[in-house]
């Protein structure tokens, strides 16, 4: 009577190892074949040469072949992402796009007064405050005007300047720049100053959308507070 070959299951080295025919990167379909066609090819001849009197255990069968199935999975999954991300930047930049012309609140502390005498900007608070104050400077440094916004709850806060000195003179049109001060119970709060401006174009810069807001300069999205 001739002897069998026995053969042991192939050990998890060995499937990763027909799995991956591509070090350091992800595989692409034709790879992930590949990967699968040697996977089977060795679990064939495994079982070819199977010992009759220790067959492969059927859990470890069945841990290999999800194994190739899990790769195969994974592969497909990052396919659908890719769509997905490709789709979600598509949307995103229309909505960019639908930007153009508008007015926005991004970060910055300059503040224009136009030819009708108004001026307008914000500002975003970390938390509650028992008191907010904006001084309004001119070119110089010179304070011009103090706002005292009284109480704000945390979050987004808008105000508008009528374009009058603390002294009630009407201030020349142009731009001026304003420093927050918010407090609690006697201590600063962190306040972020937020310059209005028009958006003027959108455009890539380094895989990401900007937003070119005239006078301010270039933002991501996420800069952007507030569109009017």
């Amino acid at each position: 009577m001739s002897a069998v070959a026995a053969s042991n299951p192939a050990s998890r080295e060995q499937i990763w190892a027909a799995l991956s025919s591509q070090q350091g990167g992800r595989q692409s379909s034709s790879g992930i074949e590949e990967a699968q066609n040697r996977f089977l090819k060795l679990l064939t001849t495994q079982l070819k040469n199977q010992d009759p009197l220790n067959p492969l255990d059927n859990a470890e069968l069945t841990s290999q072949l999800a194994q190739i199935s899990t790769v195969n999975g994974i592969e497909k999954l990052n396919a659908l992402v890719e769509k997905l991300y490709a789709s979600l930047g598509k949307n995103q930049a229309m909505q960019a796009a639908a930007l153009i012309n508008r007015g926005v609140l991004a970060p910055g502390d300059r503040l224009v007064l136009g030819e009708g005498g108004k001026g307008y900007a914000g500002l975003e608070l970390a938390e509650a405050a028992d008191s907010v104050k904006v001084t309004i400077k001119d070119a110089h440094g010179i304070t011009l005007r103090t706002l005292e916004l009284g109480p704000q709850e945390a979050g987004l806060v808008t105000f508008t300047w009528d374009g009058t000195t603390d002294a009630g003179q009407p201030a020349a049109s142009g731009v001026y720049r304003f420093l927050v001060e918010a407090t609690k119970e006697g201590r600063t709060l962190s306040a972020q100053a937020l310059a209005y401006g028009m958006v003027e174009a959108v455009g890539q810069e380094k895989d990401a959308l900007r937003v070119q807001v005239a006078g301010l300069g270039s933002f991501s999205l996420d800069e952007i507070r507030q569109i009017f």
